[in-house]
């Protein structure tokens, strides 16, 4: 959902800085499959609604913490093409949820100089939901802080059908499509490709996210249901990204 960075206290910002202290290596762009909401409500004996809600209150703390730290660009999948065959009834929630944080956040967003962007499609979305999503895209479009990116009635194979679509509608020839030119068409034109994808619940699966994009992404899975995930995990992702050799195919520095 679209959400605000907050301040941080300076005992945090000092805590920040310690537990990333000797990372060789910090990620530009870091995207999360947000997974586990249902499971957490469940836990504690209550509707999926109020799991989505917790998840949903989550993401401020993480997007402060990625602001504090220096990330980029943080993607966020939020609602997926498919999620369109749930309840309807949780489906509605989900628009419902996603109005009132735009509602409520938009300006703080904007004065922390965060830049929004959608990824995915607006067809589906009532009109009054299009009109504020487009509201907070325009208003932030020009800001020079992170970038968050959420990922709103998107699904990958989407992704890439409606940049070939794109293709085809602007008469390029077959023999001129390359890569850059695909990538330049995708919902997530002008972003680097991620350096990590995390997801959480213990799920070991991209369920259709950034599939062009993340080709050679790193990626950290943990047990952690997403209401509960923390500014910790997310140094253990970035820890545990800056052990790694990104080798995109070829052979290894010691090779």
């Amino acid at each position: 959902m679209i959400v605000p960075t907050v301040s941080i206290p300076e005992k945090a910002m000092s805590s920040t800085e310690s537990t990333l202290e000797g990372v060789p290596r910090i990620p530009t762009h870091i995207a999360i499959i947000m997974d586990g909401n249902g499971r957490w409500a469940q836990q504690r004996g209550q509707p999926r609604m109020a799991g989505h809600r917790a998840g949903t209150e989550n993401i401020r703390s993480i997007v402060s913490e990625c602001d504090q730290i220096g990330i980029r660009y943080l993607t966020i999948y939020a609602f997926s093409t498919e999620n369109w065959n749930r309840p309807t009834l949780e489906v509605q929630g989900l628009m419902q949820i996603l109005g009132d944080f735009i509602d409520r956040e938009t300006k703080n967003l904007h004065a922390q100089q965060v830049r929004l962007r959608h990824l995915g499609r607006l067809n589906g979305l009532s009109p009054r939901l299009r009109r504020k999503v487009q509201h907070a895209l325009d208003l932030t479009q020009h800001n020079t802080g992170l970038t968050l990116a959420v990922a709103f009635n998107y699904g990958g194979r989407a992704d890439i059908v409606d940049a070939t679509r794109e293709l085809i509608s602007a008469g390029v020839r077959p023999e001129d499509v390359d890569e850059q030119m695909i990538s330049d068409h995708l919902y997530t034109r002008g972003m680097p490709d991620p350096d990590i994808v995390i997801r959480t619940s213990g799920e070991r699966r991209i369920s259709n996210f950034l599939i062009w994009q993340a080709a050679y992404s790193e990626y950290w899975f943990t047990p952690v249901l997403w209401p509960d995930f923390r500014a910790e995990h997310i140094h253990q992702a970035i820890r545990d990204y800056g052990r790694r050799e990104r080798r995109f195919g070829g052979l290894s520095e010691q090779s």
